[in-house]
């Protein structure tokens, strides 16, 4: 779900519309601010299956993967959990952040 940037509020003399409106938009951004803070897949709406190969992006930028798999060999199996974007640019230039599985 993504916030609506345009919150459409009516008029300022009418409170009770302009109450609701308010209410809805708010609870709206209250739910994905949630969401995102406890780590849900579904509030990161840049998250993808593969680091970005359009776009103008910076260095630090980060993208979580979508669908993380485990891989690897026996032993030194890991996960991608995401890319950094080490050189800003279009596309810039992205590393996968690879985590250990232990198995």
């Amino acid at each position: 779900m993504r916030i609506d940037i345009d919150a459409r509020l009516p008029s300022a003399d009418q409170i009770p519309p302009l109450r609701t409106r308010l209410f809805e938009v708010f609870k709206s951004i209250a739910v994905q601010l949630n969401g995102i803070s406890e780590g849900r897949m579904a509030s990161f709406h840049n998250a993808t299956t593969a680091a970005p190969t359009t776009g103008t992006w910076a260095q630090g930028d980060f993208v979580k993967n979508s669908a993380p798999t485990e891989a690897g060999g026996a032993g030194n199996k890991y996960m991608v959990i995401g890319w950094t974007c080490t050189v800003g640019g279009s596309p810039g230039t992205w590393l996968p952040n690879r985590t250990l599985t232990g198995n």
